[in-house]
């Protein structure tokens, strides 16, 4: 079933909440991978009823972003929805979620979602008020879909620990699943943004996994300090043809630089192939 609008979603939610059904919920911003896939297959295990927004959210891209041409494939995307059971496709327009849309776009005014920390550094210094639209759209979408579980990709990394941080202070009644990266056969993490490197540039990209790889091994091994690690892997990836955004090794709870002490680490990287800009990331515990 694909549904606009909220009158709808809460008409088509309402027999379900009902029968007591527990929701699932996966946000998207469309133009849907394997890695998207697999978020609703994990809501599909652990709910009776999956919803899947398709949403690119104007709010989190910057005045240089992408946003109108960010790839939008309704059609396939709603067929491969179909195909992983997804009970019901909301996909509701730029005025349906915010009113008003597109002169609210620059009202200073308009009712936003900020977590403060987790969302400074990283992403989040490099795209200024990128995870405020991240939190105030999920916050929106929370309110319309009512859902028991909402799943993201480890992927987005930060993202998922500012939404996770987000739920607990506002006291949201949802269970924020984390779900595991999907990778290419060469390593490369699957994303949308994929869509705008050739078959050459995608073989170049998995560098950012390769590297990611080797500092964890670096780590694990105490071979080098958290500086030499990170010097030397924007080093490697610069070498690779890479402008690179930023290499990082953080405290993976807290999102802050790194102690020797910190035993729950995440090695956080952004960069650019062309135009393109890639994240990727690995965990580890030392």
């Amino acid at each position: 079933m694909i549904v606009n609008t909220i009158a709808e979603l809460q008409d088509a939610l309402y027999k379900h909440r009902q029968a007591g059904s527990t929701i699932g919920f996966v946000p998207t911003m469309g133009n849907l991978h394997q890695g998207h896939l697999s978020l609703v297959d994990k809501a599909k295990e652990l709910s009776d009823v999956v919803i899947v927004s398709l949403f690119v959210n104007p709010t989190q891209f910057g005045p240089n972003e992408d946003f109108d041409s960010y790839p939008r494939t309704f059609d396939a995307d709603c067929q491969k929805l179909q195909n992983h059971d997804a009970d019901i496709i909301f996909a509701p327009s730029v005025e349906e979620v915010y009113p008003g849309y597109p002169q609210n776009k620059a009202q200073p005014n308009l009712t936003k979602v900020h977590v403060a920390e987790l969302g400074k550094d990283h992403c989040g210094a490099s795209r200024p008020g990128h995870f405020d639209g991240v939190t105030t759209i999920v916050t929106k979408l929370f309110n319309m879909v009512r859902p028991d579980i909402a799943v993201f990709g480890q992927k987005d990394f930060q993202q998922l620990a500012v939404i996770r941080r987000m739920v607990q202070d506002l006291n949201i009644p949802v269970t924020i699943i984390g779900a595991p990266i999907l990778r290419e056969p060469n390593g490369l993490a699957m994303s949308s943004r994929n869509g705008y490197l050739s078959q050459e540039q995608k073989d170049q990209a998995a560098g950012i996994y390769r590297v990611l790889s080797w500092a964890k091994e670096q780590l694990n091994t105490h071979k080098q300090s958290f500086d030499e690690v990170e010097q030397s892997a924007v080093k490697q990836l610069e070498e690779q043809g890479f402008r690179v955004d930023y290499f990082n090794i953080a405290n993976a709870d807290t999102l802050q630089v790194a102690e020797t002490s910190d035993k729950n680490i995440v090695i956080l990287a952004a960069a650019f192939l062309g135009k393109v800009r890639l994240i990727d990331n690995v965990t580890l515990t030392l």
